[in-house]
């Protein structure tokens, strides 16, 4: 690289750079000025200028901040107190962000459920914060009711939009009692006391193992995540984001929303995606930006030639997971003038940026602000998985080049804080002591990276038993501990594939089974028992199957033998209809070239 590339190449970096920390810099764990205080600031500046337009209507921030303000006073008339969790499990509408902002006003946190979520995992997500109260809509309210059986506490259902002759004595309608309250903003008294430290919401995640852990996001981190991306994206009172991603995730609903709301601007929110009128809709809508995750992008590359796919006005997309393969065609068929890639976890401490655009970096840290940004690499052993350490005990950071485990140092301060899990155990497991100095700790953030010479990381793969499809990540101890349940199963291995043409691992699962096995009764349980992600596509039946001397069966194996169905045992495939039909040599082909949609 020549010095002038070079050097505007850092300027980009360190513009943007400077633009995020200047919005963060202000935010101190102890002080009590919240996210709702952040919100009603920016309302106070734009009052009329329109906050978000979903598929009903549009809302000015005054308007949109009154209904804030209803949703805390409803929380008060039930009697909700500080520290209480109330779950919010509905489809993208503005209603979403006006229920848990006008929760944090009154110091209530609000769960955000993946609206995917049925039955056990729900109530288990459900259980680990103590919600009873769940606030819901028309479409996701069958779901909670499903929970039910599993839940540790009366569930107490509150919907949007629900007919009259669905209430019953612990479902009842929410709209009369939300829009009877008053729209006149909660005293801040009654958020005296509160800090930073205490907590907005609960956001989940899957993790390496078991069912989803809930991510505890206090004021401090939801400010962080909101205000970052507001100075990144260098958005002004005249952009509009266009956001099809879900609000239960902090792409979409922290990152993505918060990178105009703190600015004045727009958010055009929809349900969800649609491939085929992505493009019509962000002409239609003036958008000027957009929040995606890499397998978004992937789909619109593989999509038909659209007429509209080059008249928008989009000036930034943003996000995470945007694969190197995709990148080049994704920018030049579509002509985005800028992307901007990061990296972050819902509750680590960690973050990269990649603001001059460098194809399938996460993010760079040069060398002279080394010092400056939380994250190293550290060597990890596969075999033992766990961190490599030398012979003084300490971890050994990884050379340019090199594979490693991510880490961020924690400490007491707003850009090394780690809030860690509702449940203290599952935050204990995510903490490395003793790194590179005696007492020391580390964040885990179970990812493996590669740095370059010039200081850009590369994402590599996660640690441990979590792939990631369609967007989620789906646990395969979780996936095995439910369909160890189906009939005719006697063991049930679940893992990760690559498939070409396709983001992530797709879920696939090595069944023993115990007499005689179905796959269509095997199917039905499969679509009755597991959200839409964590659906198994590939299903392979072996009579018996070879374990280590611990009785642990080699998952590596599998994975390496992949779905090949030249391999002597049965191998099928998830087809549009939700049924399992045997994989054939040529549609084996077919997806080995990348052809086909999974």
């Amino acid at each position: 690289m020549g010095l002038m590339a070079s050097i505007r190449r850092d300027l980009r970096f360190i513009g943007g750079l400077r633009r995020l920390l200047k919005r963060i810099k202000p935010i101190q764990l102890d002080s009590p000025d919240l996210v709702c205080d952040d919100w009603e600031e920016v309302v106070d500046r734009f009052p009329d200028n329109v906050a978000i337009t979903d598929e009903r209507r549009a809302f000015t921030y005054r308007e949109l901040d009154a209904l804030a303000n209803r949703y805390a006073h409803w929380a008060r008339g039930r009697n909700l107190r500080r520290g209480d969790a109330v779950a919010l499990m509905m489809m993208n509408r503005a209603d979403y962000i006006a229920a848990w902002m006008g929760l944090s006003k009154v110091g209530v946190a609000a769960a955000l459920i993946n609206t995917n979520l049925s039955g056990q995992p729900l109530a288990h997500c459900l259980n680990i914060v103590g919600a009873s109260q769940v606030l819901a809509d028309e479409e996701t309210w069958p779901q909670v009711e499903t929970a039910r059986p599993y839940a540790e506490k009366t569930i107490m259902l509150w919907v949007l939009g629900l007919n009259a002759e669905d209430e019953a004595s612990e479902r009842r309608g929410l709209d009369a009692g939300v829009r009877g309250t008053s729209g006149v903003r909660p005293d801040r008294s009654l958020r005296a006391g509160l800090t930073n430290r205490d907590t907005a919401l609960y956001i989940y995640t899957s993790g390496t193992t078991g069912l989803p852990k809930a991510a505890r996001i206090p004021h401090s981190r939801a400010r962080t995540y909101m205000r970052a991306f507001a100075g990144a994206t260098a958005s002004t009172d005249k952009d509009r984001l266009y956001c099809v991603l879900p609000l239960y995730h902090s792409t979409g609903g922290l990152v993505g929303v918060g990178s105009v709301l703190l600015n004045g601007g727009s958010v055009i929110l929809r349900r969800k995606f649609s491939a085929t009128g992505f493009w019509p809709d962000v002409v239609e809508s003036g958008a000027t930006t957009f929040v995606y995750i890499g397998e978004l992008c992937r789909y619109l590359v593989n999509c038909p030639p659209n007429e509209m796919e080059q008249a928008h006005t989009l000036r930034l997309a943003f996000g995470n997971g945007l694969r190197p393969d995709v990148w080049p065609e994704f920018k030049d068929r579509f002509a985005i003038p800028q992307i901007l890639e990061f990296y972050g976890s819902t509750e680590g401490n960690v973050s990269l940026f990649n603001f001059d655009g460098r194809p399938g970096a996460i993010g760079r840290v040069p060398g002279y602000l080394r010092s400056q940004l939380n994250i190293r690499l550290i060597q990890y052993d596969v075999e033992a998985d766990e961190p490599a350490r030398g012979p003084n005990g300490r971890c050994i950071e990884c050379k340019p080049g090199e594979i490693g485990e991510a880490i961020g140092q924690i400490k007491a301060d707003i850009r090394h804080d780690f809030s860690g899990y509702a449940d203290k155990a599952a935050s204990k497991k995510k903490i490395l002591h003793d790194v590179f100095a005696t007492g020391d700790a580390w964040f885990r953030t179970g990812d493996l990276m590669k740095q370059d010479s010039d200081g850009y990381f590369y994402f590599i793969d996660r640690i441990g038993d979590t792939y990631r499809w369609k967007g989620e990540n789906v646990s395969t101890s979780e996936v095995e501990q439910r369909l160890a349940e189906a009939p005719g199963v006697k063991e049930v291995i679940a893992y990760g594939v690559q498939v070409p043409g396709h983001d992530g691992r797709a879920g696939m699962i090595t069944v023993v089974p115990d007499g005689r096995f179905g796959v269509k009764k095997f199917a039905a349980f499969v679509n009755e028992e597991l959200p839409p992600f964590a659906r198994p596509v590939f299903v392979r039946v072996a009579r018996e199957l070879e374990t280590t001397g611990t009785f642990k069966y080699r998952k590596v194996d599998l994975v390496k033998d992949g779905f090949d169905p030249a391999m002597d045992d049965d191998v099928h495939v998830r087809d549009d209809k939700g049924a399992y039909t045997r994989l054939k040599p040529e549609t084996y082909a077919v997806i080995m070239k990348g052809e086909a949609r999974l």
